[in-house]
């Protein structure tokens, strides 16, 4: 059992929140061998013994200073549960080891009021910096989450996928989100466009270049009618493209393995290319 407590770490499952040193139940749930649905219900069956200084529900704020903490966005719904954590301060914990009468948890629970009581000497020499950290969280909170909401969103970014014979919706879907991540304008190199490509630019309000070949299904009049209600197309000729391709603010540039107006109907690719020389190479080719 002391390897156990000392092969987790138990101090850094001790965290700052509301000026008490708490730990999550999930942790507890670790160190106890035992389901943390099982902690909150021993909780729930005796309440009167768990009052708000021996243990509280996390709101969003106290989830967002634990994430400084914890160094991850991974703490509401931990291990798939969407649930807000529960946390024991050190009188919360004993009471815990109580109500759960095993020997295991006795047991543990004495290795975790010595970690309490170590964590206590190392926290009061830093409250003032915790508590200027836990400031300053509160104050940015919203910048704070859009910065983990963008890393979330990079870590899902699409750089290569493949589409297969039949997926017209979700090809179709795919690229319409690769377009809504233009900021300024985007290019569509697509030598065979017609009007389908003219519906998915429409969900857009940038400026498009689209590059085509004098051999595009696209007339002049679909042009003349599309630009006379949305009037963000321009229309380039260029004969000297084979494959299609997206490029987005003249920086990031997907590959795509099909027309866009036939995207689904065979089995294709999307793939980005980060290199920024061959970026460079085929927009002087569009000038050019």
């Amino acid at each position: 059992m002391n390897e156990l407590v000392k092969e987790l770490n138990v101090e850094n499952m001790i965290y700052e929140i509301r000026g008490k040193q708490v730990m999550l139940d999930s942790d507890l749930a670790k160190l106890y061998r035992v389901e943390t649905k099982r902690i909150n219900e021993a909780v729930n069956r005796n309440k009167e013994k768990f009052p708000e200084r021996y243990s509280f529900i996390l709101c969003e704020s106290d989830i967002l200073i634990l994430k400084s903490q914890f160094a991850t966005s991974n703490v509401n719904g931990r291990g798939g549960n969407r649930y807000s954590p529960r946390v024991f301060t050190e009188q919360g914990v004993a009471m815990l080891a109580t109500v759960l009468r095993s020997k295991t948890a006795i047991e543990v629970s004495i290795k975790i009021m010595d970690a309490f009581v170590a964590m206590r000497k190392y926290i009061s020499g830093n409250l003032l910096e915790q508590k200027y950290i836990n400031n300053l969280v509160m104050k940015h909170e919203d910048e704070i989450n859009k910065i983990f909401t963008k890393l979330e969103t990079k870590e899902n970014e699409l750089k290569n996928e493949i589409f297969f014979d039949g997926q017209i919706y979700d090809a179709y879907s795919k690229i319409i989100d690769i377009l809504k991540n233009a900021k300024n304008d985007i290019i569509i190199i697509d030598s065979y466009a017609d009007k389908y490509v003219l519906d998915m630019i429409s969900k857009v309000e940038l400026e498009v270049n689209l590059i085509i070949s004098s051999k595009s299904r696209l007339s002049n009049l679909d042009i003349d009618k599309y630009n006379y209600e949305y009037n963000n197309l321009t229309i380039k000729y260029n004969d000297s493209f084979h494959d299609r391709f997206i490029i987005l603010d003249k920086k990031i540039m997907y590959h795509l393995g099909t027309s866009l107006n036939n995207a689904g109907t065979k089995v294709f690719a999307i793939n980005k290319i980060e290199d920024e020389m061959i970026i460079s190479m085929v927009l002087n080719k569009i000038v050019s």
